[in-house]
């Protein structure tokens, strides 16, 4: 690393180690109150609290979402965001580790504010709700919340480091199954059964796996599948999550997964309505300056990411930063703690993620995320490239 860069990084980590207790109690304090999505009240307000203790000016309840806000330092031209992420998971509590992301974006904030005014950038740290689902930052897009930024990152713990993040396109499903009640016993003739129909529904999604392109998937639960066992159920409804590599290849896989729950429907005699329960979340897209700085600071600060040859043979899952991703240079890398063989969405996981190796995944995120930050808005020729792009969006109206 140059000499310039180098002093910088210094000037970075001297103010993440000066706030890293601060950090830590911020992570331990989100993972030991989960929060669902769009209930993120108690960590909203910590992350609010803690960076206006450092000087930011913070607004809360932006883009008519409750637990969403945006803390603003510094006045440059170039538009810096970071992202923090705080909801958990149903009955696991923080297994994908949003605490960890958290606070390591107050660190983030609070480094890349220490050094604001000579890098010519304003800090804009948002707080974004409903990740796991419900899509929040595609709300906050749609709403033109990021109209004008130059360039946005976030970092996701894993069990190991990554640099350029694979992710897959989702979509969030709910499908609803009608059909009409009857005595099981005395006149199941007069029924007609939407727990048939639902069942019908996946066992042509399980044949249809063969068929599945490269990339594809599909994974659900039955919600609802009827209310006592003599009684014919008049309502049944399945919860499903279709993924693929890129936007297109979702939208293939929608249309033959609805054939599958029209099936179910026509086989049973039944109704069926299939409702989208968050935005669409597409493929995530890594800028590649962004990504090469990061990568350049993880390993000076002694990580290890793996190879870039490797990184794109297991996606991390979906994430609705893909979406910023597709208006807003960004990246999104795994920073990787000890699990002992946990992976994400594993209770084991959520043991993980408050833990000295967690602890140290906050510290070293919010560092290397600052740093590569930094080191774009220094170089001049992506400078120019990020504020040409931030203002160019911005005259065609931003958002999506």
């Amino acid at each position: 690393m140059t000499g310039r860069v180098t002093s910088v990084l210094e000037a970075l980590t001297g103010t993440v180690d000066l706030v890293r207790d601060d950090l830590v109690a911020v992570s331990r304090a989100v993972h030991g109150r989960p929060e669902l999505a769009f209930e993120e009240h108690y960590a909203c307000g910590l992350l609010a609290d803690a960076l206006a203790g450092h000087g930011f000016a913070v607004e809360r309840g932006i883009a008519d979402l409750e637990t969403a806000f945006v803390a603003r330092a510094g006045s440059g031209p170039l538009r810096v965001a970071v992202f923090a992420e705080y909801d958990a998971l149903p009955g696991i509590g923080h297994a994908c580790g949003h605490n960890i992301i958290a606070a390591a974006a107050v660190g983030a904030g609070i480094a890349l504010a220490s050094v604001a005014d000579e890098l010519g950038i304003t800090v804009e740290v948002y707080g974004t709700p409903a990740e796991e689902s419900g899509g929040g930052k595609v709300l906050m897009l749609q709403r033109g919340v990021f109209d004008g930024v130059g360039c946005a990152g976030m970092v996701h713990p894993a069990p190991f480091d990554v640099v350029r993040t694979r992710t897959l396109a989702l979509a969030d499903l709910a499908i609803r199954f009608s059909g009409r009640e009857a005595h099981a016993s005395a006149a199941p003739w007069a029924g007609r059964n939407a727990g048939d129909a639902a069942t019908v529904a996946q066992v042509a999604l399980g044949l249809l796996r063969q068929h599945l392109e490269p990339g594809q998937q599909l994974h659900g639960i039955v919600s609802e599948g009827g209310t006592a066992p003599n009684v014919v159920p008049s309502a049944a409804e399945l919860l499903y999550y279709l993924r693929a590599d890129d936007a297109q290849s979702l939208e293939r896989l929608a249309a033959r997964a609805g054939d599958c729950f029209a099936a179910g429907a026509l086989g049973a005699g039944c109704t069926h309505e299939v409702k989208e329960l968050a935005p669409a979340y597409t493929e995530l897209r890594s800028d590649d300056a962004l990504a090469a700085a990061y990568r350049a600071a993880a390993i000076a600060i002694g990580r290890s990411p793996v190879a870039p040859e490797f990184e794109g043979l297991v996606p991390l899952g979906s994430t609705d930063m893909g979406n910023v991703s597709h208006a807003v240079p960004s990246i999104h890398p795994l920073i990787g703690l000890e699990t002992d063989g946990a992976v994400t969405h594993q209770p084991e996981f959520t043991a993980a993620a408050a833990t000295e190796s967690a602890d140290r995944a906050v510290r070293d995120g919010a560092l290397a995320l600052a740093a590569a930050f930094a080191a774009v808005a220094e170089d001049e020729g992506e400078r120019a490239r990020l504020l040409t792009a931030a203002e160019r969006r911005g005259s065609d109206g931003g958002g999506q």
